[in-house]
């Protein structure tokens, strides 16, 4: 199995540590034919990418396609669940600039309103040490995110189950109906084993990637093909490998 696309790499416009064009060159080294520049979407209060900067993206990835031909460069974002509703920290502006739209749970959000901080955000952190707040966070965070596979067309959705408690199978279920991918992430290790066994009972696809903050990151995937195979996923439900 080899990977030959990266869907969700990091730059210096969010909390990367390099440029485009680094991480470009780094998964051309490396023998991918598709990269995803995909920092964190505006509503992320520390690292989150501003409206202007992603313009400038837009225009930097044009240019740089004219010099890389050998490569698939695409503009994402990786927008923040910023509402119990499924709303996103993405508005038509910033969608109308991308290729990709990936989406997830982010502890840096910030969200929308009071209800939201309290059940998105606190009920989430005690639920950690008061354990009757556990099933009740779980259902919060899984209804969330089923608003937002069925509100936006997202093309991915980012380490399910890394950040908050979600049920793998209603997020999976929401996925296959709306052809929205279930990322295996490298870095975070989620989906873990037993979330990818869950989810692949139904018809959803997977896509395994390396969320790399670093150039040397991109294309880092073999922690997510070691949890694929240990899973048995079958290869053709994982869009982007080489058998």
């Amino acid at each position: 199995m080899r990977v030959i696309a990266d869907y969700h790499t990091h730059t210096k416009y969010s909390h990367g540590k390099g440029s485009i064009r680094d991480n470009i060159v780094e998964a051309i080294n490396k023998g991918l034919k598709k990269i995803v520049i995909a920092d964190h979407g505006p509503g992320h209060w520390l690292y989150g990418v501003n409206k202007r900067d992603l313009y400038k993206m837009r225009d930097e990835i044009e240019r740089l396609k004219t010099e890389f031909k050998e490569i698939e460069i695409l503009l994402g974002i990786e927008a923040n669940i910023i509402s119990v509703d499924g709303e996103l920290d993405v508005d038509d502006e910033v969608i109308s600039l991308l290729d990709v739209l990936l989406a997830g749970f982010h502890n840096g959000a910030f969200f929308k309103g009071v209800r939201d901080w309290r059940e998105l955000y606190f009920k989430n952190k005690l639920s950690r040490i008061v354990p009757t707040l556990q099933r009740d966070a779980r259902i919060t965070n899984t209804i969330a995110m089923v608003k937002a596979i069925k509100n936006y067309n997202i093309d991915i959705i980012t380490h399910p189950g890394a950040k908050v408690d979600i049920d793998t199978r209603e997020i999976a279920k929401a996925a296959a109906e709306r052809g929205t991918l279930l990322e295996i992430n490298s870095s975070h290790g989620f989906l873990n084993v037993d979330y990818v066994k869950i989810a692949m009972k139904e018809n959803v696809n997977f896509v395994i990637n390396s969320d790399a903050h670093k150039p040397k990151d991109v294309g880092k995937v073999d922690d997510g093909i070691a949890i694929a195979l240990r899973a048995g996923l079958p290869f053709d439900r994982i869009i982007n490998i080489e058998s």
